[in-house]
């Protein structure tokens, strides 16, 4: 199972360039073990909201099209991912990220990101 984080899953959807020949192997591999968090949602949102992220149409339309054409599944997040999230070790202050490692974790998946910052959690193997 893959969980895609925030910058895998835009650059799925908007330029596969970005993606590493690991990253876009695994992707066709695994086409029915595709997972994001629900923090995802919120990231991208956010971005939006700051002028930060430009998207088609508006972002709750984009996130629900985006994960149905790619056939990916959304994890909620809940009190075991709030509080696993708070356990790791202090390698990233961002709490997306870290509820992104603690889903993972819990969920006994691989992440596919490019963020060094997640890379140095051992609770979670990372492909890129």
């Amino acid at each position: 199972m893959l969980l895609l984080d925030t910058c895998t899953l835009l650059w799925l959807c908007s330029d596969q360039s970005q993606l590493s020949q690991s990253a876009k192997d695994s992707i066709k591999s695994h086409p029915d073990s595709l997972f994001v968090s629900a923090i995802t949602a919120f990231e991208i949102a956010v971005k939006c909201k700051r002028g930060k992220l430009e998207l088609p149409m508006p972002a709750q339309d984009w996130y629900e099209f985006a994960l149905e054409f790619h056939g990916i599944r959304e994890l909620p997040i809940n009190g075991k991912v709030g509080l696993a999230s708070v356990q790791l070790p202090d390698h990233h202050n961002d709490p997306c990220d870290r509820m992104i490692v603690a889903t993972a974790s819990l969920h006994q998946m691989k992440i596919l990101t490019c963020d060094k910052h997640i890379s140095q959690y051992n609770e979670a193997e990372v492909i890129w």
